[in-house]
């Protein structure tokens, strides 16, 4: 068991106004030389075994693997690469790097040799510190595009005994001795280098999601992390010893929020899971008190259970749906302000203690006080599964530029349709033209080597999100979409494609989905089926079938699809509906450029490799031949042909 017996207790609200005023390694210096080995700072599960770190640990590892990057040369102000997945390695790289003045970025472990490469050239990093050998195998690939490069240091050793004596390769545990080495012959470099930091200094940055083209590279400095642990430490149970489950990307701004932000300045415990496959069991062991997922997360696990509760008996279905039913009446009146009737509430305890406790503890959500969806909007009917089954789970909002999320639904007021009010400290306000505007300290100091768009991002001073949105009379805030995402139709009726797309992948059978609409007569849309949940709804019927391309073909399928486009259609507004869809033949993906490496679709991108499909809807065609590129698991690409079906809904 990995839980924290420490009690719990916030930390001094001026203590975290002091911390403001210093970079990150000198955070934890301060956290390590007050909580010291007495508290645990990170955790982490190898072998079914908890493993766990002192906050005096903690520092430790990053003032070695600092002065390690030190000897080989590391100097400040040059930038660090990694490329690891959720290990402690990753805090102590950056934190041991930033503390010698250096600027680190991670980068996505699925991204291919061709893109880490460009990425680094971008940056010049003169040193990587990878997960595995799959990694380096891609920078080695790649090394002669990397001319700059002086080391690749490896944390996880398997496989890499043939690789022995190769001159641009280091292990971690070397680069740690190496650390130790050179403390002991210049023992003040340390203290000296940390002292050096200032808190308006870059300490990261991280690559934007680039659905519109090329990522840009967000400087983050260390006062806009300080800045934003203080927030939530302000706003939620964050405490001494409380427990985070790192599961989300470093790559991605939410875990570097947390990580570098909150659980640094609020002494909180970092717990890191074995593989992706443990988390539900660590959710277990650990009890985190909260968590911040994707949509994505979210909208998978609501898809899970509700497969394993169609696949339970009749006896099991039939509980479930009553239990469901008391919770949406619960939630129903709650959103209203409404009483919640006597009757009612004995009904929601008994579905509670019989239904939904037992359910979210089977998926590992039993512990939370409160869980949080973000990066990309996300279906209300997916927030309210979860409220009525007894999750306390809400809408956010954030930026990369903002270092992360700044706008949070309240407890006591959660609107499914909005990401609620902003955190203390943020200004938040709408232009003329409907584009959300932030004002805060964490608010990101620029674009690395792109001063045009540095200063396209800001007006006087306030940050311009690229989102369009407006303030209820509640003053939540509702995002519509991208404001550049927003289409109007041949009519000039303006709406955005994420309101009907999260509708869409609420359906147990649908993966992804991409609507078109620009100055056309009506709305249409390539859809992904999920195979996994389409796979196992065919095999119940006998209906046969061997590939995705094949089973998204099938008559029965399209069927299946067009019942849940309806169910869809019956929700919007007559101008909303859509008209005709197609099935790709093929999943959206990330290697292939049509989503961005934290799973968003890259709307134009789809659009001009699409084009002759969604022009094939509006000419009225029955069907059309298409040839593409598919990527299988081992990474070749092979050429596929097949007839695309226009379905056109009724």
């Amino acid at each position: 068991m990995g839980r924290n017996s420490t009690p719990s207790r916030k930390i001094d609200p001026s203590l975290l106004e002091k911390m403001e005023d210093c970079t990150l390694p000198q955070i934890l210096a301060l956290q390590a030389g007050r909580l010291g080995k007495d508290h645990v700072a990170i955790r982490e599960k190898a072998y079914g075994i908890w493993q766990s770190h002192t906050w005096e640990d903690y520092l430790n590892y990053a003032k070695c693997t600092g002065l390690g990057l030190k000897a080989l040369g590391l100097t400040r102000h040059s930038h660090v690469g990694m490329v690891v997945n959720n290990h402690p390695e990753w805090l102590f790289t950056q934190l041991g790097a930033q503390a010698m003045g250096a600027v680190t970025l991670n980068l996505f472990t699925s991204a291919v040799a061709g893109e880490l490469a460009s990425t680094l050239s971008r940056i010049q990093a003169g040193f990587v510190v990878v997960q595995d050998q799959e990694q380096v195998d891609k920078l080695l690939e790649q090394a002669g595009n990397l001319p700059h490069l002086k080391a690749i240091i490896y944390v996880d050793p398997t496989g890499m005994r043939g690789y022995a004596g190769h001159k641009l390769l280091m292990s971690y545990r070397d680069l740690l001795d190496l650390g130790r080495k050179h403390d002991a012959r210049h023992p003040g470099l340390f203290a000296e280098e940390l002292a050096k930091g200032k808190p308006g200094e870059t300490a990261h940055m991280i690559m934007t999601s680039g659905t519109t083209g090329l990522a840009k590279l967000a400087m983050l400095s260390h006062r806009n992390y300080a800045a934003m642990g203080r927030k939530w430490i302000a706003s939620a149970p964050v405490t001494i010893g409380a427990n985070w489950l790192s599961m989300t990307p470093p790559a991605w701004i939410v875990d570097q929020m947390w990580g570098l932000g909150v659980a640094l300045l609020g002494g909180m415990t970092m717990n890191f899971p074995e593989t992706p496959e443990t988390v539900t069991a660590d959710f277990r062991d650990i009890g985190p008190s909260l968590l911040i997922s994707s949509s994505r997360f979210w909208e998978d696990l609501a898809s899970r259970i509700r497969v394993k509760i169609d696949d339970a008996g009749p006896v099991n279905r039939a509980a479930f749906a009553m239990a469901e039913r008391i919770g949406m009446a619960c939630i129903d009146r709650t959103e209203k302000r409404q009483r919640i009737p006597a009757a009612l509430k004995i009904l929601h305890g008994l579905a509670k203690l019989l239904v939904f406790d037992p359910l979210l503890d089977r998926v590992g959500c039993a512990g939370f006080t409160s869980a949080y969806t973000g990066g990309h909007p996300i279906s209300p009917d997916v927030i309210r599964f979860f409220r009525a089954c007894g999750l306390n789970l809400k809408q956010c909002y954030g930026l990369t530029e903002t270092c992360g999320i700044f706008q949070v639904q309240p407890d006591d007021e959660v609107k499914p349709e909005t990401v609620g009010k902003a955190l203390p400290d943020t200004g938040v306000k709408i232009s003329a033209d409907q584009e959300v505007m932030v004002l805060s300290k964490s608010v990101f100091t620029g674009y690395y080597n792109d001063y045009d768009a540095t200063e396209k991002a800001f007006e006087n001073g306030w940050l311009l999100t690229g989102d369009a949105g407006y303030l209820d009379e509640g003053g939540h805030l509702v995002i519509i979409g991208r404001k550049q995402d927003i289409i109007r139709d041949k009519e000039g009726n303006a709406f955005s494609p994420d309101f009907i797309e999260t509708r869409l992948k609420f359906s147990l059978f649908v993966k992804e989905a991409v609507i078109f609409g620009e100055g056309r007569p009506f709305i249409t849309a390539l859809i992904n089926i999920d195979q996994g949940n389409t796979g196992n709804w065919a095999e119940d019927r006998m209906i046969p079938y061997t590939t995705y391309t094949d089973l998204s073909q099938r008559p029965e399928v399209e069927q299946l699809i067009l019942g849940e486009v309806e169910k869809v259609n019956g929700q919007l507004p007559q101008r909303m509906k859509i008209k005709r869809f197609i099935l790709l033949y093929k999943l959206l993906d990330a290697d292939d450029e049509e989503l961005t490496r934290t799973g968003k679709v890259r709307r134009r991108f789809v659009y001009g490799l699409y084009l002759p499909m969604i022009e094939a809807m509006y000419q009225g065609l029955a069907e059309l031949p298409v040839k593409g590129k598919v990527r299988y698991r081992d990474g070749q690409v092979g050429m596929i042909e097949t007839t695309a079906k226009v379905i056109t809904v009724f």
